[in-house]
């Protein structure tokens, strides 16, 4: 099978879907592995890297899409990208598509099979290609809400951990998945009073199992977030349904309780966010002020760390593109449920039930 690697064309989106590892590894499976020229730069991979580890070059996106069987992204295909892709080929990448109607439209109209990462589910419920990407954007998401509390950016002026004698930051996060576990892990390293909400006491339960002293475990209710946003200085939202939209937990009318200058980190957004007041921002301007509240809301917070995020990402990916390298997509699927889930659009249709019911259109079962 030809595997086609893109070079990401989103703003400020330095990772690459595969590693010259990676490339190694399906060439030694008999697979031509064929890369965009320069994919790998912004993650320290230079075309060399790739064509000693057995990938070849080409200039331009329009080969690759021309002449690949399965075409690997990181980030969703941007509006140039929406005619080049062809029935019958599979696209492998991160979609979120319940907040993207008119991309959506496109993969329907286009008639390719598109697999998203972040529906791949593993055998015991877990997500496993969103995992590594959620670690990130919970780890990064404690860095750039500290960065913006700093006063020159419009936030309070308040040091997240505090000093001898002062009292440090007090965090909130909504939701206990792993971007909500890991941002407690980081926040409460730091030194910051932290509390983390879920619907779920089983996952609170591990969570209070696992975290320090300072991080307070509590059952989510809209009574429990109204008691703690007028006391907290920065609020991560992590809440993650697959494949739909995200619920907003916190209004508008909500938000101005909080203390002027404090700062909300939106890792949801993808997904359409947890704030009333939340729209995507980009790495380059990445906040605004809404109510007198800082917003950080990129949409793709592991685009900051590229070495790091595109290593993780290709560990947990490989083994699936391995998988639909081997086997074709339709009996990929067929043979691993798990990765069936991933399917999103099929044959001109919308083939996963959640993004169906997100963006009111009809549902088709996948038919392989």
């Amino acid at each position: 099978m030809i595997v086609g690697v893109l070079k990401e064309i989103k703003n400020e989106e330095m990772r690459v879907a595969l590693t010259p590892y990676g490339a190694e590894e399906l060439t030694l499976r008999g697979h031509r592995v064929i890369l965009q020229e320069g994919a790998g730069l912004g993650s320290g991979f230079a075309d060399q890297d790739y064509i000693s580890h057995g990938a070849e070059i080409l200039p331009n996106p329009l080969e690759i899409y021309d002449q690949a069987d399965l075409v690997l992204h990181v980030k969703e295909p941007q509006p140039s990208e929406y005619a080049l892709l062809r029935k019958d080929q599979a696209l492998f990448t991160f979609l979120h598509l319940a907040a993207e109607p008119e991309l959506t439209r496109a993969l329907v109209k286009s008639g390719c099979i598109a697999i998203a990462y972040e529906t791949v589910m593993g055998d015991d419920g877990s997500l496993p290609l969103l995992a590594p990407m959620s670690e990130i954007a919970g780890r990064v998401a404690i860095h750039e809400g500290a960065k913006y509390l700093e006063m020159h950016y419009g936030g309070s002026g308040i040091l997240l951990g505090g000093v001898v004698g002062v009292e440090p930051a007090t965090v909130l996060i909504l939701g206990g998945g792993m971007a909500g576990l890991n941002a407690a892990r980081m926040a409460s390293g730091m030194g910051a009073k932290v509390y983390i909400l879920d619907k779920s006491i089983e996952r609170l339960r591990y969570l209070n199992d696992i975290l320090p002293a300072n991080c307070i475990t509590l059952a989510s209710s809209p009574a429990e977030i109204r008691r703690l946003l007028p006391v907290c200085d920065l609020v991560i939202g992590a809440v993650l349904v697959p494949g739909d939209k995200t619920p907003r937990l916190i209004s508008r009318k909500l938000l101005r309780t909080m203390k002027p200058g404090s700062v909300v980190v939106d890792i949801s957004i993808d997904q359409g966010g947890v704030f009333e007041t939340s729209r995507p921002t980009t790495h380059d301007d990445p906040i605004y002020i809404d109510e007198g509240i800082v917003h950080y809301c990129v949409g793709n917070i592991p685009g900051a760390v590229p070495r790091t995020s595109t290593m993780a990402l290709t560990n947990a990916t490989l083994p699936y593109v391995m998988q639909l390298a081997d086997k074709g997509w339709r009996a990929a699927l067929k043979e691993n449920p798990g990765l069936q889930k991933g399917a999103n659009v099929a044959d001109g249709k919308i083939v996963c039930q959640a993004v169906a019911h997100a963006l009111q259109l009809p549902f088709h079962k996948l038919d392989i």
